[in-house]
């Protein structure tokens, strides 16, 4: 056997290894999806990365699996997981880089570096579901006023 071929051999060796600590070092995400829940599958799977993310369940810089591989492990669609990526990476919880992969981001994280509270992200996507149905952004705090007053009016009536 050459020297050549034995060098080569080591550095094929030694890719091998580094692509499998990798493989080893992406997190499986702990979700599954309920197809009868009503919710749509994008809206649950958004939902769930972003509290990972926030949880701390990824931190910065962590990969997330890729679109197929999250695709067959949940059995769904890979544009549907392509699409919540898209949104999440324009919410700024992730970034893509090119041939490289999909990674936790922190830019959603407020401008003094504090994470927003899990009460505001509520609040956040409470409001981007209003609007994806079609109410008018003005209307939403209206409408969140009367459901208050009309809880507070059936405590009174207990």
């Amino acid at each position: 056997m050459s020297a050549k071929y034995k060098v080569r051999k080591a550095q094929d060796y030694e890719a091998a290894e580094k692509s499998t600590a990798r493989m080893r070092d992406t997190k499986d995400i702990p979700l599954s999806i309920d197809q009868d829940s009503g919710i749509p599958v994008w809206l649950q799977l958004r939902k769930r990365l972003i509290y990972l993310i926030t949880s701390g369940h990824f931190r910065t810089g962590d990969q997330l699996p890729t679109v197929r591989k999250l695709a067959v492990q949940l059995g769904i669609n890979f544009n549907t997981v392509s699409k919540v990526y898209q949104d999440i990476e324009r919410d700024g919880y992730a970034v893509t880089r090119q041939g490289a992969g999909t990674f936790v981001s922190n830019r959603y994280r407020d401008n003094d570096g504090n994470a927003l509270t899990e009460v505001d992200l509520i609040i956040d996507e409470f409001i981007q579901d209003c609007l994806e149905l079609g109410v008018p952004r003005d209307d939403i705090a209206g409408l969140v006023i009367e459901r208050i007053m009309g809880t507070e009016a059936d405590k009174g009536q207990r």
